[in-house]
């Protein structure tokens, strides 16, 4: 059911397309990333930068000049990288890949790459959802490089301008490069704008679309934590979508989600003003890499879905 849902969207989701492409272009200065993770970026299984690519390199090449890769349906599904293969315990796991943190909107040999970007493939369990629009794996991207090449407005939205967690945003992005412009949290935007929302989630709670998302877990959000309605419970999940563990009082998260048609929204949140600083100070490619979302407790940080309990 899976592999024929996937076989049927090949040019709707980033789940392993492959296929012949172009042939080489000339070299453009810039380079590019790539990791390769299993369960939800947990574990790193390889991860190699390249000075430079081709005018036309897609992920596909990039991915087949790297690791041994192994196709099936006329080469327009990835059964292995490295020998790990798709459908493993359970039949639910499979290849998914995002660049710059994004999922990516076509299959892998249609998506061309642009110098600085950063590719992710992860082996993950789908139960729990397949649709997972952006994670923070890749910061500072989005921001720094936006997506297909062009650089993307960045608007940070918060709760309290002169908070300590929203001037730690600031200094974060602005020691990326980063211009960001500011606006009220909740405020119109248009579909080609990158946002980012900070607050303590009691601020967040009432707003709607894709940070209202949070509030229905992965299958809305594709962020493998929830909050109250309320605003002042945090529960992280497992890698099934199921409760693992209700965060403790000051807790943070970072956490990237999107509705369909728009940029990703990054939030940067948590149970009470401890928790959003504590988040604000975890936007660092450091603690960030690879990460799907984070949680940050007073006693460390969990990567998300909660593996091993």
């Amino acid at each position: 059911m899976r592999r024929a849902a996937v076989l049927a969207l090949l040019c709707l989701v980033p789940v392993g397309a492959a296929g012949c492409g172009l042939g080489p272009g000339k070299k453009l200065p810039g380079g590019a990333r790539l990791e390769v993770t299993r369960d939800f970026g947990q574990s790193q299984l390889y991860s190699a930068s390249v000075p430079s690519i081709r005018k036309d390199e897609t992920v596909m090449r990039l991915l087949e000049s790297k690791r041994k890769v192994r196709t099936s349906y006329g080469g327009k599904f990835v059964d292995s990288i490295d020998g790990l293969t798709t459908h493993g315990s359970g039949g639910r796991s499979d290849w998914f890949y995002f660049v710059n943190g994004i999922e990516a909107s076509v299959g892998a040999a249609d998506m061309t790459l642009s110098p600085g970007d950063v590719v992710q493939w992860d082996y993950r369990r789908w139960d729990a959802t397949m649709h997972i629009p952006a994670i923070v794996g890749a910061y500072p991207e989005p921001f720094a490089r936006g997506t297909g090449g062009k650089r993307l407005p960045v608007r940070l939205e918060c709760s309290a301008p002169n908070s300590p967690a929203c001037k730690t945003v600031q200094q974060r992005l602005t020691a990326q490069g980063v211009v960001t412009s500011s606006a009220v949290v909740g405020g119109s935007v248009g579909p080609k704008t990158l946002r980012v929302v900070v607050g303590p989630w009691s601020a967040l709670h009432t707003l709607g679309g894709a940070i209202g998302s949070l509030t229905r877990g992965p299958q809305a959000s594709g962020v493998f934590a929830t909050f109250n309605k309320q605003g002042n419970t945090l529960t992280l999940l497992d890698q099934v979508g199921h409760s693992a563990r209700v965060a403790p009082p000051g807790s943070g998260l970072v956490a990237a989600t999107a509705e369909e048609g728009s940029e990703p929204v990054w939030v940067i949140t948590g149970l009470g003003n401890a928790g959003v600083q504590r988040a604000a100070q975890a936007l660092s490619q450091q603690r960030l890499r690879n990460a799907f979302a984070l949680a940050i407790t007073p006693s460390g940080d969990v990567r998300l879905p909660v593996v091993g309990g």
